[in-house]
């Protein structure tokens, strides 16, 4: 024969703590996991952007320009990067005698993305310059420009 409500177990208070505090754990993680997820949201783009400028520091610029392209192989095919090619890369920006000259240290600040933009700008401060720099990164392909904004 089954059991009526008034033959029901007895309270079990160690089970009913037991499970409030699994409750109460769960939604911890949760919200530990959504905390950490919102922080690194651009991880991606900000360390893109760190291993560009680690190349520019140990003065690799060939594969500073194929970090800034998306493209490793860029020699291979230079015409596909005639936009910005890396002689204009060179000597107009990112070499030695650019506009930002020797690069020694970099930080990289932080990152946004703009509402409805297709990447991320990421900020970076270069050689302790009050001015920072500004680098879109493009979320598709992981190529960099100069930020519009």
């Amino acid at each position: 024969m089954g059991m009526t409500l008034f033959e029901a177990p007895a309270y079990d208070p160690t089970r009913e703590r037991r499970r409030k505090f699994t409750i109460a754990a769960v939604i911890l993680i949760v919200i530990a996991v959504a905390a950490v997820a919102f922080v690194f949201r651009n991880w991606p783009e900000e360390h893109t952007v760190s291993q560009f400028f680690d190349a520019l520091q140990h003065q690799q610029y060939e594969k500073a320009y194929g970090i800034w392209v998306a493209d490793p192989d860029w020699k291979q095919h230079p015409e596909k990067h005639q936009r910005y090619s890396y002689n204009e890369f060179y000597y107009r920006d990112w070499g030695p005698g650019g506009d930002w000259g020797l690069i020694t240290s970099f930080h990289v600040d932080g990152s946004v993305r703009p509402k409805g933009g297709s990447g991320v700008i990421v900020q970076v401060t270069i050689n302790g310059r009050a001015e920072p720099a500004r680098i879109w990164v493009e979320k598709s392909d992981k190529s960099l420009t100069f930020s519009p904004f």
